[in-house]
């Protein structure tokens, strides 16, 4: 390998970290990302992180740099994603040693997602415009990481800016543009340790420029929404037994039934009746018929449509349409090589028929006289799915079933999640979950009212139906992931020092 040609000052701080302390700061980095989140929500712990990564990579040829972001990646999905064990272990009733087993395979094989890009940023680029090179490229790992093997968009980098000066680009490029100025300050932070004084000005200009920016980027439309969301606790090792179909449809009909005054909108979670559609419909119609006549009432269910089978929401009362889950949860809705994995281990042993996935183009819910854009559980995760059904929607709705997490961090990571989303389409988001976390988010991306988790309980709050588009609902996120990739080419172009 030819080495870049560095100065004294990089020489100084590079030189000092070997490939074997890279590795074990890389490892360091991964846990500071993950206190960066929810629900430590450490923010400024984030360009750290990437500065830690950053530091020296130069000096390292391309399969040490592969390495080190795998450490990168082990590091952060070890400690973030830990909830994967309970999910297995509590859940999938799997031994221990499997289920650590099975957990530690899924994080190796995650980590991937950084060791791969790195590769790839040290076989091309150099030192020059390394900064924007190194910020571009971890952007793009994390575009492959949302999209490749139907995708895993969890613990991106800039989700943990939602509370930060930063959060108000969010509605002018996402969760990826909040990513890519978080790397930028990690790697710029860097070149000023370096002495390279000049990079305090682009630091200052990505963090001050947010002060310009409008608060506001959509208007109140109409009344507020007077809404109840229901929360069951139902214990998920009995919820789809006959005796967990007959507790859970007694408590959503008494936690229903218990709300007075007059509401707009009732919300019951995800799959809340353990049960099809045709079987609930008695239930759900019984409860409806004892609510005011302009009440509507949206639940998810699972719906049966022939051979096909799909995790939905549906509306009764004032309510028209439905909406079908296009983003399904590998090895919680089907089992990718079903014919190789079935029946191996109890945990790929699914508790209900394997999902077939809602079309992708899906018109919002019209409910108690607003559009509501959806997503169920885990599409909440996916920015630019949210953007488009925000572009038709006042409102937007999802409806979870948290209780695979335990009382693991999970569910509090899920949550800071979709106040991104709420904050980047500027619209209010309602959030029905089995056992919490059920919440109100604002356009601004704040919890306005949640209800106490691992608690059967309902609750009430106004939202306002907000019209207009931010940026980001419009676009989407691909001018970001443009911009990581000119910043790339710039790296590539000004590289006079190619490694090999």
């Amino acid at each position: 390998m030819v080495a870049d040609n560095l100065s004294v000052p990089h020489k100084t701080l590079a030189g000092r970290v070997t490939p074997a302390l890279g590795c074990l700061l890389a490892l360091v980095a991964g846990g500071l990302t993950t206190l960066s989140a929810a629900p430590f929500a450490l923010w400024w712990l984030g360009p750290i992180a990437v500065a830690l990564v950053y530091v020296g990579i130069h000096a390292l040829t391309p399969s040490q740099a592969a390495l080190r972001g795998w450490c990168y990646g082990v590091g952060l999905f070890g400690s973030g994603t830990s909830w994967v064990f309970v999910a297995i272990h509590d859940y999938g009733y799997t031994g221990a040693p499997l289920a650590l087993f099975l957990t530690g395979l899924f994080v190796a094989g995650l980590a991937l997602f950084f060791a791969v890009p790195f590769w790839f940023y040290r076989r091309i680029t150099g030192r020059r415009l390394a900064f924007l090179s190194f910020a571009g490229v971890w952007v793009l790992s994390e575009w492959l990481r949302t999209w490749l093997f139907t995708g895993f968009p969890w613990l991106l980098l800039g989700t943990s800016q939602v509370d930060s000066p930063l959060a108000a680009w969010a509605p002018v490029g996402g969760v990826y543009l909040l990513s890519l100025i978080t790397a930028l300050t990690g790697t710029l932070g860097v070149e000023f340790l370096r002495r390279r004084w000049w990079a305090i000005v682009p630091i200052a200009a990505l963090w001050l420029t947010p002060l310009a920016l409008p608060a506001q980027w959509t208007s109140p439309a109409g009344e507020p929404l007077r809404v109840a969301l229901l929360q069951g606790n139902l214990d998920q090792a009995i919820k789809w037994t006959p005796e967990g179909q007959r507790e859970a449809a007694s408590i959503y009909t008494v936690l229903t039934l218990a709300q007075s005054g007059d509401l707009d909108l009732v919300v019951w979670p995800e799959a809340a009746l353990p049960m099809f559609e045709q079987e609930a419909r008695p239930i759900l119609e019984r409860v409806q018929s004892n609510l005011a006549p302009d009440t509507a009432l949206l639940t998810g269910i699972l719906q049966r449509d022939g051979g096909d089978y799909y995790n939905s929401v549906i509306g009764l009362g004032n309510a028209e349409g439905q909406y079908r889950k296009a983003r399904l949860v590998p090895f919680g809705e089907y089992l990718p090589l079903d014919r190789l994995l079935a029946g191996t281990i109890a945990f790929f042993d699914l508790p209900m028929p394997t999902m077939t996935p809602g079309p992708e183009a899906q018109g919002p819910i019209h409910a108690a006289g607003t559009t509501i854009g959806n997503a169920i559980c885990y599409e909440i995760i996916y920015a630019d799915r949210v953007a488009e059904q925000a572009r038709d929607a006042e409102l937007l709705l999802t409806v979870s079933n948290d209780t695979w997490f335990g009382r693991s961090i999970g569910p509090l990571q899920h949550l800071q999640m979709a106040r991104l989303r709420a904050l980047e389409n500027g619209r209010y988001l309602i959030r029905a979950t089995s056992n919490g976390v059920t919440a109100i988010v604002d356009p601004q991306g704040r919890v306005t009212a949640r209800a106490p988790q691992f608690q059967a309980t309902s609750l009430r709050g106004e939202v306002m139906p907000m019209v207009g588009n931010t940026p980001f609902t419009r676009t989407g996120s691909w001018p970001t992931w443009l911009l990581a990739a000119l910043l790339v080419l710039l790296g590539w172009r000004f590289n006079t020092h190619r490694s090999g």
